[in-house]
Parts: C-alpha cells; structure tokens; sequence
C-alpha cells in the first residue's frame, strides 16, 4: 500500500515537529480533560518553532526519479463517500479575502497557468509514507494574478468535502512546492485523492494538504482548521 512504514527515526522527528498532541489523536485517544490544555500548550510551542526557526523558505523536499513510485496511495475524505462537486462543469476556485482583485479560476485557466511537476514522498501523520508525482499551478503564482494586500498574513483553504479546511502561514503557502494540483501519477486527478483541485506541498503533513477545494482566501487573522480545531498542530510542517 506504502512504500514502507516510517522507521524509529523518521517517526520521532515527526513526532518532535507534528506534536504529541497530533500523534495522540491519531491513535484515537486526546488524552482526556486532564492532559488536553498540556497538550495543547505543547502543540502552540512547537508551532511556534516550526515557523520561526525550522521553516526555511528556500529549503526543498527531496524529489524521487518516478520509477521509485509508490503503488497505490491511501485515499481520505471525511464525508461518508467519495465527495463530488454539485456540478462538475460549474466549479471554479475562488480566490479572494485581503487582495486587490478577486478572482475566479476555472480548472482550464489553472492548467494554462505555468506548472510545477515532481515526484515527491507524502508523509501521514498516523505514520506512513508514499512516493508519487504531483502536477499543478503554484499557490505563488496565483496569488501573484490577485494581489494580496499589506494585512493579509495567513490563507484559508475551503472544500466541499463536509466542510473540511485548513489554515496556512503565508510563508509555507509561498514555498515554490506548494501547488493547487490536477494531476496525480500523470493522469489528472481523480475523485478519490482530491478532485477537480487540492492544495500539496511535500513540506506538510497530509491532513494540511486540503483536497476538493472551492475558495482560497487571504486573512489577517490565523485561521483553524478540521483537525487543528480538535488538537493537531497547525504548522502541520515535515
């Protein structure tokens, strides 16, 4: 299903920068009334590390030759079957919140603009990993067409899929491997990893990377997220 399952070492450096409370979680248990505001308080910490002293904007995930693909990788979703857009022929990406020119893009005018491709590994936080390549326009580029303003700090990534989203800081959105992806394994996206559109990024955990996205929005204030809000880091970083 994986490639391999991370070993000691890939685990606890995962675990040092995701948090103990995003590992908790995913093994179903949050720790109870008791240790949730510890864990909590960790979780702020290591955010805080993360952004201010690990992120690097220039730092690039390793990339793989496609011969070293994974074979298949684990779908997710919330909703309780494979989400699909009201109308396919109608879904656009809006783009907008603190920027001088909202806009709309539809999925031929995202495959028009320039394309990042690579080979990459996908890190789950419950612990495993998968090689495959990702296509798509990136995060910087559109937010170059809109303009965000002075104020604008964080982005917001909103699906259809029961409402799941995700909030980043600008500097990992503006990571030159942070793309709006359409394609998986050169064949364009399919339903079960995302489609029409998702947010990827090699340097993030799998739960910050939204999937069946529909708005995208410059904020000045942080948002949450689905899992954030129930206890996972926010910087969700690798």
């Amino acid at each position: 299903m994986t490639d391999r399952q991370l070993d000691r070492r890939d685990f606890l450096r995962l675990g040092v920068l995701a948090g103990p409370a995003s590992l908790i979680a995913a093994c179903g248990w949050d720790g109870g009334r008791a240790i949730r505001p510890r864990l909590a308080a960790v979780s702020r910490i290591n955010d805080w590390v993360g952004e201010h002293v690990l992120l690097s904007p220039s730092r690039l995930a390793p990339t793989y030759d496609v011969s070293q693909r994974s074979g298949t990788m684990p779908s997710y979703f919330i909703s309780d079957r494979t989400p699909l857009p009201p109308d396919t022929y109608a879904w656009g990406l809006e783009v907008g919140g603190l920027v001088r020119k909202p806009m709309r893009f539809t999925r031929a005018m995202l495959e028009a603009l320039p394309r990042v491709s690579y080979t990459v590994k996908h890190h789950c936080v419950e612990g495993w990993t998968a090689i495959a390549s990702w296509a798509g326009v990136p995060v910087a580029t559109v937010a170059a067409l809109v303009e965000p303003l002075p104020a604008a700090r964080y982005l917001r990534f909103d699906s259809f899929d029961n409402n799941y989203y995700n909030g980043w800081d600008l500097t990992s959105a503006m990571h030159p491997q942070t793309i709006l992806a359409y394609a998986f394994n050169d064949l364009p996206l399919r339903p079960d990893h995302g489609a029409p559109l998702r947010l990827y990024s090699p340097i993030k955990l799998g739960y910050k990377l939204t999937k069946y996205l529909t708005r995208m929005s410059f904020t000045a204030d942080r948002p949450g997220g689905y899992w954030e809000d129930q206890g996972y880091p926010w910087l969700g970083g690798i």
